[in-house]
């Protein structure tokens, strides 16, 4: 939370503030010990405070799992600022709420933006390439910011491993292990965010794309990262498709990735790649035999870090799904899934045809 550039806050099931970062204090024009012990709605702009009240309501009892919505809060000197609010639960192991985990993030400038458009059309193109602008060099600086005590974290404790980890007794062994991984997960999600913002973002060069090729190039790199794993893929010849050939390389990679991680408790990972030209346009198939999921919570899937498995199952940071079905929006097509707990998975990404010269 203190290294964190954007707004976040611990706050208590009856909605009082618990702890808040140095970024939340900022946002607010208030310092952590102020704000400690008093209700969130004291900062919340009178005409939000029904809609939040309900919201912190339906979250605490079950009846929703997220809190997504912009709200306005009342910095110290009377302004009011947009902040877009997320917030979940952190529960116990009976699955009953403790506490609730909010990340506040300041969109008045994009609120400006929208009044910006409203007001003149003829300026939208240039406002909102502004205002996306200022949101990519946001969130670029955030990774970066990230990535330099993160280094600083994998490499000191990789060093106090090579001088000292042989002698280490089997807890002090543990906490060292825990750090090490923790880093490396971190590590992964500040990549895949990379790769979020870059599948939403980058401009599309469209043409003709051999779907084949991906699919043996990115099977080729998880042999390449595991090699010691024994995997039968079969990929079907001539599949091909029109589109941006980086964005969808991306997007097969994922998927891919997401087949094989989840056949990790199987003693061979069989994973299967099939498609063709249909009335609608192409579709690709990937299947697998791992361990699939219950599709009761099938709508979860493309969410961003939404994760239906344990990291004991393969679940990693929750982004290559979301990352998939981003760049097959973006192409006008659409992601689609099926599956039975035990029996494996099959998603289908279907893409328009290709357009007629």
């Amino acid at each position: 939370m203190a290294a964190s550039g954007i707004g976040m806050a611990i706050v208590e099931l009856d909605g009082r503030w618990r702890e808040v970062n140095p970024a939340a204090e900022r946002l607010l024009g208030r310092d952590a010990s102020e704000l400690a012990g008093r209700q969130v709605f004291e900062v919340i702009h009178r005409d939000d405070v029904e809609a939040a009240r309900e919201a912190l309501e339906g979250l605490v009892q079950g009846r929703s799992e997220v809190i997504d919505a912009p709200r306005r809060y009342l910095h110290r000197d009377g302004e009011v600022v947009w902040v877009h609010t997320n917030a979940a639960a952190l529960r116990d192991a009976s699955g009953q709420p403790q506490l609730l985990v909010v990340q506040l993030r300041d969109i008045s400038r994009e609120r400006q933006a929208q009044a910006v458009l409203q007001a003149d059309a003829t300026d939208r193109a240039a406002a909102l390439d502004v205002s996306n602008q200022h949101l990519q060099m946001f969130a670029d600086s955030v990774a970066h910011d990230l990535r330099a005590p993160l280094r600083s974290i994998e490499s000191f404790s990789a060093m106090l491993d090579q001088r000292i980890g042989e002698s280490l007794d089997p807890t002090s062994r543990d906490h060292l292990d825990r750090i090490r991984a923790a880093a490396t997960r971190m590590s992964g999600l500040l990549s895949a965010l990379g790769e979020l913002s870059h599948a939403t973002r980058a401009e599309l060069k469209p043409g003709p794309v051999d779907l084949t090729l991906l699919a043996e190039w990115a099977v080729a790199e998880l042999r390449e990262a595991e090699p010691e794993r024994d995997a039968e893929v079969r990929i079907a010849p001539g599949l091909a498709a029109h589109g941006d050939e980086r964005l969808l390389k991306l997007a097969i990679a994922q998927l891919l990735s997401n087949a094989w991680k989840f056949s990790r408790q199987r003693d061979r990972v069989f994973i299967e790649v099939v498609g063709g030209p249909g009335a609608d346009g192409v579709r690709l198939t990937v299947r697998d035999a791992g361990c699939g999921f219950d599709m009761r919570y099938a709508h979860k899937l493309f969410q961003p870090f939404q994760r239906l498995h344990g990291a004991d199952e393969g679940a990693g940071h929750g982004l290559g799904l979301a990352i998939a079905q981003r760049v097959v929006e973006r192409h006008g097509g659409r992601m689609s899934a099926a599956s039975e707990p035990g029996l494996g998975s099959t998603f289908h990404m279907d893409l328009p045809p290709p357009p007629d010269y």
